[in-house]
């Protein structure tokens, strides 16, 4: 009897033939660059170093297109925003030490917002490892630790044979979800020494489905569907599952109003009569969500700013469907349902009857009118007529990426994203410099939208190398600098707390000169001016820079009460 895996494990004549006379001159970075092309890849992003020239060498023989930055964290994020805009395991060149080192903050945010990111590093050589203190270059003790508790899983390469299947196992793990950035660690000498083994062809490495039990969702469902006052909460995992479509169905099936957390932007249509659209951080919305007698959360963990800074309490029955175990509960008591967004909500949809709801777009429109009230009170115009002008300005389906900024703040509440998985910012872990080297990345990933970035002074002086980055490889962004001379929401911050605030300041930079010095055009605006400067230079292609010097304010918190 013949077994179907017995013809797969079969080779062809071709492939046996390229088996006993693989091509001359290849190398171990060789293997590298053939397994990444074999599970699909296309691009690269990364930073070149001593230890891992095995692996650049090797690009030069290879199929794959390259983005280098000009810092590693950098690299790091633009990788993070290419995984997020493709749905794929976008790979990560890394040197040893300083340069893999350099990286942690952006796999931090790539854990934190679930974006496939494939690192792979080099490592001292083989000669130096387990831990002693033989003085090579860029050594470390242990550094595969210094990833651990950073990304999803950590693969080790002691030799060349093991290469492909490492490397398929880390894509495997970075595309399972929840998705995530993944770690891979190549000594210097097996990276440069010539390899006789034959050239990686197809690999596999397809994730596995994280499936919902089917007892959690039948009474998932029947809970929604008896619902006096059904509502949702929609997080990162239904945009990175791409499941919006699917909840908006659920959401009209059962008439239940849905919030989008700050990383769920875009998981339902901002203007549906349904939608409270994203203001967490306000106390109307957090009073109407305690009030469900059913709240459903997908893809959400409920944690700091997606609770109002846990000052949200629910007194109803809640339903969490959430792909990260850790997530599952973490916060409050809930039906857990480990699995996939997309999946579970097919389900709940093949089984939740309809719920009729003539009220239920009235009380959302009484909660957003509540919401514009309190923010009106507040004398807030400049700032509510910059983010529209930024709205006007960008043509719908362009993705948008926000550093740490007042601006971005605002977004995350505020804004519209227009499309689902087009707007990003680095509120998962929090880090500065995300905004500019992100969406490089995603023009990298799609070059048929102009991409805009959006950083403040501080955060844009984390990024500026990158201004060479977007010039030499002709990345259509537009960044936007908020100039304040400072860290701003840091200057409230103390200010409040203290009554003044204290190493906020920044000296200022002409930002414009010092895009201009790149090669890249630049333009000073103002608000009355912004909308007409900042649509002007997205429909120009390439790169470019608009500064607009402001001071913006936040709107008051609601959860210090």
């Amino acid at each position: 009897m013949t077994h179907d895996h017995d013809l797969v494990l079969r080779p062809s004549a071709a492939q046996t033939e390229a088996a006993l006379d693989p091509p001359p001159g290849r190398n171990g970075g060789d293997l590298v660059v053939e397994t990444l092309s074999g599970l699909g890849a296309t691009t690269v992003f990364g930073l070149p170093g001593q230890h891992a020239l095995g692996m650049f060498d090797a690009l030069r023989r290879s199929s794959l297109r390259y983005i280098g930055l000009r810092v590693e964290n950098n690299a790091g994020f633009a990788a993070d925003a290419y995984g997020r805009i493709t749905g794929e395991a976008a790979p990560l060149l890394l040197s040893t030490g300083p340069g893999a080192l350099t990286s942690l903050a952006a796999l931090q945010e790539a854990r934190a917002a679930s974006a496939p990111v494939l690192a792979i590093s080099s490592q001292v050589p083989t000669a130096g490892l387990g831990g002693g203190r033989r003085g090579y270059l860029h050594e470390l003790p242990d550094q595969q630790a210094s990833f651990r508790g950073v990304v999803k899983s950590v693969h080790t390469v002691r030799t060349q044979s093991q290469i492909p299947s490492a490397i398929a196992a880390a894509w495997e793990s970075a595309l399972t979800v929840p998705h995530g950035p993944v770690w891979v660690e190549i000594p210097q000498d097996v990276l440069l020494a010539e390899t006789s083994l034959p050239q990686v062809t197809a690999m596999d490495a397809t994730p596995e489905d994280l499936v919902p039990r089917p007892e959690l969702t039948a009474l998932a469902a029947h809970l929604l569907s008896s619902a006096a006052r059904p509502a949702i909460i929609a997080g990162g995992g239904v945009v990175r599952s791409d499941a919006s479509g699917k909840l908006k169905s659920l959401a009209e099936k059962l008439n239940a109003p849905v919030v989008t957390t700050f990383g769920g932007k875009g998981a339902f249509p901002w203007t549906h009569p349904l939608s409270l659209q994203s203001w967490l951080e306000d106390r109307h919305t957090t009073d109407f969500l305690e009030d469900a007698d059913v709240l459903l959360v997908v893809g959400s963990g409920l944690g700091e700013l997606s609770s109002n800074y846990h000052t949200f309490k629910p007194r109803g029955r809640v339903i969490q469907i959430e792909a990260d175990l850790g997530k599952l509960e973490s916060n409050h008591p809930a039906l857990g349902i480990h699995a996939d967004a997309r999946l579970a909500l097919s389900a709940l949809l093949e089984t939740v009857g309809e719920r009729p709801d003539p009220s239920a777009a009235g009380r959302v429109s009484t909660v957003l009118a509540r919401v514009a009230e309190r923010i009106a009170a507040q004398e807030l115009t400049l700032e509510q007529d910059v983010l529209a002008s930024v709205r006007r300005a960008l043509p719908a389906g362009s993705p948008s990426f926000w550093d740490m900024t007042i601006l971005a703040y605002w977004a995350w509440s505020a804004f519209d994203p227009r499309g689902k998985n087009t707007m990003h910012s680095a509120q998962g872990a929090g880090g500065l410099g995300y905004g500019f080297p992100a969406a490089l990345g995603a023009a990298a990933a799609d070059p048929t939208h102009p991409v805009l970035a959006v950083s403040g002074d501080g955060g844009a002086l984390y990024s500026i190398a990158e201004l060479a980055t977007a010039r030499q490889y002709g990345l259509n962004v537009t960044w936007l600098i908020v100039d304040d001379g400072g860290y701003g929401i840091l200057r409230e911050y103390m200010t409040d707390a203290f009554g003044q605030a204290t190493a906020t300041e920044l000296s200022r930079p002409d930002y414009v000169a010092l895009a201009e010095s790149f090669g890249v055009p630049g333009v000073l605006t103002a608000p009355g001016t912004l909308e007409e400067d900042l649509a002007k230079a997205l429909a120009t292609p390439g790169p470019s820079v608009v500064v607009l010097p402001a001071l913006l304010r936040m709107f008051a918190p609601t959860h210090l009460g």
